[in-house]
């Protein structure tokens, strides 16, 4: 079979590797519009259900993504000078880039032809394709292109974000808020490597108009939230990767939806399909698993494409609809901060621990990893679990955590 994947993001390169590994003999291509070793966006996060997903797979590349990433077990929330410790919450994040390389190594070596500097805005480009996967982003140009068949629906949130990286290395997942006479910003910041944290500065749109955020430039931009954030940054800076641009890169979110993922030989994955507001950082998972679910699908129907594009559809569609209400939940609760802000630190981090379901269960691990006395000990209970599973994913996956005290 002749396969083409437009866009060179995890979904698209994970895609050609599980093709190329269910049949040597299929003709897999890569195009992505931006030149080599070009992309937009610091680290991304994952849990261990990914690494799991990773090894069943291809324990290949599973392995290497595992030795590259980083892991936080401790998250932070920090409110008016106090700060609220949660043990047990912990994933892994590793640089866009990294992974990407990582990936695109693993297809070539695979005889997957990856392109760069190719710009797709039609299918026809590739008529002589069996299948083509629009995996080229939220913006999709493919998706775009046959929009009426796909009845895409994109529906754009009210707060406003940029995603910058920072020098300041985060031990811990960190969610830090600050007042201004303008209303509250905040940010999502968390390590990516030992040099580098990615931070997503987010606020409600008021705030950005008030604080002069919709005129100023990226530099100026930077270096207020800097002044904003300076009890948490400590020093350190800010900094984007769009250079030359008049205005900073703020955006709104944009959820999307389709009632059908796929028209003629034309499928949608990743954020093309679907996208998940990034304060649950689900973005890369779901790709993934799109990638494995289409890969398993086809090789189930390996006679009948339409019967392949059928399923997938209806099982991935199937398998977002809970993660994409938690989603939901997650975006409305930082829509509405300023009416969780008039709690102490840990109330307020409980409500945003779990704004998408709580238990009591959350509440009590909650406030034991309050008590100095206590976290030693979860940090060894959650440990030994990260352990455990590790061992279980194979000798590769140990690299990620040290075995248990004792």
């Amino acid at each position: 079979m002749k396969m083409v994947c437009v866009g060179g993001g995890p979904a698209g390169l994970y895609f050609s590797i599980l093709a190329k590994l269910s049949n040597p003999k299929h003709d897999v291509t890569v195009v992505e519009r931006n030149p080599a070793g070009v992309t937009y966006g610091w680290g991304v996060v994952f849990w261990d259900d990914l690494l799991d997903d990773l090894y069943r797979n291809d324990p290949v590349s599973a392995q290497r993504i595992a030795q590259a990433a980083a892991r936080w077990d401790t998250q932070e929330v920090h409110l008016r000078g106090q700060f609220a410790t949660h043990i047990g919450g912990y994933g892994f994040a590793l640089g866009r880039d990294r992974l990407l390389d990582i990936l695109i190594r693993r297809a070539k070596g695979l005889g997957v032809d990856v392109r760069f500097q190719q710009d797709v805005t039609d299918a026809s480009a590739f008529a002589d394709a069996d299948l083509v996967v629009a995996c080229d982003g939220v913006n999709s140009r493919l998706r775009q292109r046959y929009v009426s068949h796909f009845q895409t629906h994109v529906e754009e949130g009210r707060n406003k974000y940029i995603w910058l990286g920072t020098n300041k290395v985060f031990d811990a997942f960190t969610f830090a808020f600050e007042e201004t006479p303008a209303g509250w910003l905040w940010f999502h910041g968390y390590r990516f490597n030992g040099e580098t944290s990615t931070c997503i500065v987010e606020c409600q749109e008021a705030t950005w108009k008030a604080l002069g955020f919709d005129t100023l430039g990226p530099d100026e931009t930077l270096r207020k939230l800097e002044d904003i954030f300076q009890n948490q940054l400590r020093g350190r800076s800010l900094f984007n990767q769009l250079k030359g641009m008049g205005k900073a890169p703020w955006l709104n979110f944009k959820r999307i939806t389709n009632e059908r993922w796929y028209h003629d030989n034309v499928v949608l994955m990743g954020d093309a399909a679907h996208t998940t507001h990034f304060s649950i950082g689900s973005g890369t998972k779901l790709a993934i698993q799109d990638a494995i679910g289409l890969a398993q699908q086809l090789r189930a129907h390996p006679e009948d494409l339409p019967a392949a594009l059928e399923a997938y559809d209806e099982e991935r569609r199937a398998a977002l609809l809970a993660i994409q209400l938690a989603a939901r939940s997650s975006s409305e609760w930082f829509e509405n901060v300023p009416s969780y802000v008039n709690q102490d630190a840990t109330a307020f981090a409980y409500s945003l621990l779990n704004r998408r379901g709580s238990s009591v269960w959350s509440y009590l691990l909650l406030m034991a990893s309050q008590q100095p006395t206590l976290r030693g000990a979860l940090r060894q209970i959650h440990a030994s679990k990260r352990w455990v599973r590790a061992r279980r994913r194979g000798r590769g996956a140990v690299a990620l955590s040290a075995p248990p005290p004792g």
